[in-house]
């Protein structure tokens, strides 16, 4: 906790955010600021930290600035568990919505999952060995089991405690037990296992080196454990259908070992997967994705403009939305939820909430969800500078992407600072005669600008393509003189 604090300053944060997003600094110092609040929470006595509520963020701007990417890398960088949901996901409660609660649960699922993955990787090692030795049982069966054998002592039969205990006891006694004489001290254990035991070790080499890959074998793999029943109040069908679809294994039918025919590449990938699962604490791993949970979960609260209920109106569609915002509210403000992994405190969750606010504004929420955002930043609209920067700058950009994409086919890309810059203004021109999608734009026009070398790449191995502001130029000529064609193109 200490290394963390030390770590993840707000300037820091920052920092790692610029490395993927460009601008909105606005809004990275607001991200920054939450979390290094539950560093600090997280410092103080137990009492003073129980009352101490998160700092929950209204993102407000257009779609495509980086609200969304904002909130998930913030996640990644900290390591917490992290679900986007969509607030009209929740509309019309029990007709073609979905209980708010289960936010939570879907929640609950990914960190429970990131901590199955960490578990998993600290019992790779052991996995692996163990996969080992059933792939060499399965390759070996006779020789297997005789090594197995031969390094265990001898059973002695009726009963009898050892060799010495059955000394004691008369011939007459025991007629049908042969009395083998003790094992010196200094005498190799499992002698007779010599020969049984290098050619299980010459198998072992050969495994390792890859040359039993190819090589066919029969496994018999576990079938899935008894289905967990979750089943709550206010569920949707699909929910349902998904909780009773495994009842049959509660009879045994999943419960039965299925055997398969695959390659040892094949088999070893299963069993260590098999292998890996019976090694895991699944109670431990649930109780400590709890925790985390409970204590550093992050759940992304898309589009909350469209729950809003505007001003002046009431009835109908807005009735459901204002429904919908009232059963957000307990989640937003701390209560506990039922999961398959147990009783979930929604208390100290951090909510990043987003929308467009292009109808409706903030203050069209509920009084007490308002109160419950009292981080607020309204994120700023991308220009041409800002698309030539999302072009080039970030470690995942897109000219980077195109690039490496096309260099598996042997062609080499080779955009011209000039022509990167033409396409920035292309993408806030289009933006501005049609729909502003934001960033998003830019997937659109360099699919429409290497959309030929795309095709063509396979027969164009070995050869360089320089992209310049005269083949931007061809790609997008004529585009924008009919409006009608520019929006369904670009």
């Amino acid at each position: 906790m200490r290394e963390d604090f030390a770590v993840f300053t707000p300037q820091r944060i920052v920092e790692e955010l610029d490395r993927h997003i460009v601008g909105q600094l606005k809004a990275k110092r607001a991200v920054a600021i939450a979390l290094r609040n539950r560093l600090r929470r997280k410092l103080l006595a137990e009492d003073v930290r129980e009352e101490i509520a998160p700092k929950n963020i209204l993102m407000i701007g257009p779609t495509g600035v980086g609200k969304t990417e904002i909130a998930r890398r913030l996640a990644k960088l900290c390591g917490a568990p992290f679900i986007k949901v969509e607030a009209t996901k929740y509309t019309e409660v029990g007709y073609v919505g979905r209980d708010v609660e289960s936010m939570i649960r879907d929640l609950m699922a990914a960190g429970f999952r990131q901590v199955m993955e960490e578990m998993t990787v600290a019992v790779r090692a052991s996995a692996e060995q163990r996969a080992e030795e059933r792939l060499l049982d399965l390759l070996l069966p006779g020789i297997g089991a005789q090594a197995t054998a031969a390094t265990k002592p001898p059973a002695v039969p009726n009963g009898a405690a050892d060799t010495g205990a059955a000394a004691t006891a008369g011939a007459g006694d025991l007629p049908h037990v042969i009395l083998m004489p003790p094992v010196e001290a200094d005498e190799p254990a499992a002698s007779t296992g010599g020969p049984a035991n290098a050619t299980r070790e010459k198998f072992r080499a050969m495994l390792r080196s890859g040359s039993l890959d190819a090589r066919l074998i029969d496994i018999q793999l576990n079938g899935a454990a008894l289905p967990s029943m979750e089943i709550f109040a206010g569920q949707p069908m699909e929910d349902l259908e998904s909780a009773f679809s495994g009842i049959a294994g509660i009879f045994g039918g999943n419960r039965n070992k299925k055997k398969r025919s695959v390659t040892v590449k094949e088999a070893r990938g299963l069993l260590l997967d098999e292998e890996s699962e019976r090694l895991v604490d699944k109670d431990k791993a649930g109780a400590e994705a709890r925790e985390r949970v409970e204590q550093s979960g992050i759940i992304f609260l898309d589009e909350i403009d469209k729950i809003a209920v505007r001003e002046g109106r009431s009835g109908g569609v807005d009735v459901s939305r204002e429904g919908v915002q009232r059963d957000i509210l307990p989640i937003v403000e701390g209560s506990k939820v039922s999961t398959k992994h147990g009783v979930v405190d929604t208390t100290h969750i951090l909510f990043i909430a987003a929308g467009a606010f292009t109808v409706s504004k903030p203050t069209d929420l509920i009084p007490e969800l308002q109160g419950r955002f009292p981080i607020r930043v309204e994120l700023e609209p991308l220009l041409a500078d800002d698309f030539y920067r999302i072009l080039v700058e970030p470690e995942n950009a897109l000219v980077k992407q195109y690039t490496q994409l096309l260099s598996t086919e042997g062609l080499t890309l080779d955009f011209e600072d000039a022509a990167v810059r033409q396409l920035a203004e292309i993408c806030e021109k289009a933006n501005t005669r049609t729909e502003n999608i934001g960033a998003r734009r830019l997937h659109t026009i360099m699919e429409r600008l290497l959309e030929e070398l795309s095709f063509d790449a396979p027969a164009m191995a070995g050869q360089a393509v320089t992209i310049t502001t005269a083949f931007v130029a061809q790609r997008f000529d004529g585009i924008f003189e009919s409006p009608d064609l520019a929006k369904f193109i670009l």
